[in-house]
């Protein structure tokens, strides 16, 4: 059977312990792999590698760094479907997903080849007699990248490209549960012409990763988890002096007015529900309709929707696509169906049952059909947590600031939506909602590439977002040089104040 091994120094290599753990197919609950877990010498090795590099790699012009990640994007265009397989094969989801996960990623590489614009610093001529002073926007040195597994290629896509295009080098810990799309990037950047050593990929239990944000060559950390996690590798990392950005968990909401488009609203509704088996920082498990008649007209319509999705594996392309996989693991599995007994025992109304769902040809796999719940409550366990699952909770308020108010009550604000005709309650939603990532008549309102990524509150723990201005932000460091040119000397000693002339 294949290992999944280390990509350290531009080559594959297993770790020397011969300790490997299995990775699964979801859709049938079989072994397809194994996966080398790396001893602590292993992981401090990676670091290292990347520290020895980063001389070299930090003095490479930023055309040349940006042409290699051009290249990196074309490799990328012409491996999709190779990528799309392995992503589907180890996390479940469905082949237009993983092509449209990729395509995203794709997107901050095509960001990062811009790079050099954004990294040109600034200056100012004559700040004083014969002294100019400028900026430069330098690298940080290694930095570390920890993700999770909804999202095996895109979400290191967010993070690498942009280190990698400002002149730092980058070691990599993906996810066990779908390791090996990160390795096939590794070496997709090597064929490019990344030099060895800049991009390195490492598999190993949490605690030996612990060395990832404590290592002093590590210079900063950014993670995508649950907020747990999260808060503990922010404060840790900032315990030793890194810059850290650290994303945690979710529970996006979506308002939905008496005024808005039923049909179009269901439509987004399902989508932002359900894609990807309700498994993306950016899924919409909540939606609180505006008055009784606006929930009526909800449940009416999104239950046969929901009885209807066809659920099964995700390698199926084309017209007879299933639109929906199964979820990532066994543990995650009952970890769901935990969720859907808790909601049914507080209270909530249970309107389409998703437990005891059987795909034909596969009885192993990990699936848990769609499911709605109405009248859920904030009491609710359903309400509270981060399901991370294909279950849809409906919630009713009577009013738009009522709605507003349980909104922003949440301790989650990563994304939020309303559904709306009336421009001045879109604009409120959009000015008073405390998210950070808003959505008009839009259910998954993920910025683009050359936007930033982050949301509030406890979702996320750090100043700096992912991509975009915020992720040039965070892979740089600013230094400001005042130079008084030789004509312009004095020729005595000064000791007060330089006040430049």
């Amino acid at each position: 059977m294949t290992i999944v091994g280390n990509f350290i120094g531009g080559k594959t290599s297993l770790s020397a312990s011969s300790e490997t753990i299995p990775v699964y197919d979801p859709a049938t609950g079989k072994v397809i792999r194994e996966l080398t877990q790396s001893t602590s010498d292993e992981v401090a090795h990676a670091i290292e590698v990347a520290h020895n590099a980063f001389d070299s790699w930090s003095r490479t012009s930023p055309l040349r760094r940006a042409r290699i990640l051009f290249n990196f994007k074309t490799l990328m265009e012409q491996h999709r479907d190779e990528l799309a397989e392995l992503i589907v094969s180890e996390h479940g989801k469905v082949w237009s997903d993983a092509l449209g996960e990729l395509t995203r990623g794709l997107e901050v590489v095509e960001f990062a080849c811009g790079i050099p614009h954004l990294i040109k610093g600034e200056n100012s001529a004559d700040v004083g007699t014969g002294v100019d002073s400028y900026s430069l926007m330098q690298p940080l040195g290694v930095v570390a990248g920890i993700t999770p597994f909804n999202f095996p290629a895109m979400v290191p896509l967010w993070m690498f490209p942009i280190a990698l295009a400002c002149g730092n080098t980058f070691v990599l810990k993906p996810p066990a549960l779908d390791p090996s799309a990160s390795v096939r990037m590794a070496e997709l950047l090597t064929e490019a012409g990344l030099p060895d050593g800049v991009f390195n990929v490492i598999h190993s239990s949490n605690e030996n990763a612990e060395q990832l944000y404590k290592d002093p060559r590590v210079q900063a950390v950014s993670f995508v988890g649950s907020s747990g996690v999260a808060e503990h590798i922010y404060t840790t990392a900032s315990a030793h002096g890194k810059r850290v950005q650290a994303f945690g968990a979710a529970k996006n909401h979506a308002i939905v007015m008496p005024d808005a488009d039923l049909d179009a609203t269901v439509n987004a509704i399902m989508g932002g529900a359900f894609g990807s088996a309700g498994e993306r920082c950016m899924a919409l498990p909540v939606v609180v309709a505006v008055g009784d008649d606006t929930a009526d007209k909800l449940i009416a319509a999104l239950t046969p929707l929901v009885k209807a999705l066809r659920v099964g594996p995700g390698i199926h392309k084309g017209k007879d696509e299933n639109e929906m996989g199964p979820v990532v693991s066994a543990a995650h599995q009952k970890k769901v169906l935990g969720y859907i007994d808790k909601g049914e025992a507080e209270g909530a109304k249970l309107v389409v049952d998703g437990r005891g769902i059987q795909v034909e040809g596969n009885p192993e796999g990990y699936y848990v059909g769609g499911t709605l719940f109405d009248n859920v409550t904030t009491d609710m366990v359903i309400w509270r947590e981060e399901i991370f699952g294909p279950v849809l909770s409906i919630v009713r308020a009577p009013d738009y600031k009522t709605a507003l108010d349980l909104v922003n009550s949440h301790e989650f604000g990563n994304g939020s939506a309303i559904f709306t005709s009336n421009g001045h309650t879109g604009r409120d939603f959009v000015r008073e909602v405390q998210a950070g990532m808003v959505g008009v008549n839009v259910p998954v309102p993920v910025p683009m590439a050359f936007h930033s990524f982050g949301g509030w509150k406890r979702s996320v723990f750090g100043a700096l977002n992912v991509h975009g201005p915020d992720g040039v932000r965070f892979y740089t460091r600013m230094k400001t040089a005042t130079v008084r040119w030789p004509s312009g000397q004095k020729t005595v000693s000064e000791f007060s104040m330089p006040t430049l002339g």
